[in-house]
């Protein structure tokens, strides 16, 4: 995403689908996204997202599989 600089803070961000990425912190996110309050190295984001995102169908997906 953004190689180029190690330093760089970014912040777990989940859309409506439950789906997760990063994003680098202080940038205008994308519609439909928000932040998750997780926040750091992108290792530090990425870890958090291995944690808690463990099923990776959509929501969506997931409630009519369900029904």
């Amino acid at each position: 995403m953004f190689d180029d600089d190690e330093d760089r803070e970014y912040t777990a961000v989940v859309n409506d689908e439950e789906q997760y990425s990063i994003w680098p912190k202080g940038r205008e996110l994308p519609a439909g996204w928000r932040e998750v309050g997780v926040s750091g190295s992108k290792d530090t984001c990425l870890q958090y997202i291995k944690e808690v995102w463990t099923d990776m169908r959509p929501k969506s997906l997931r409630e009519r599989m369900s029904a």
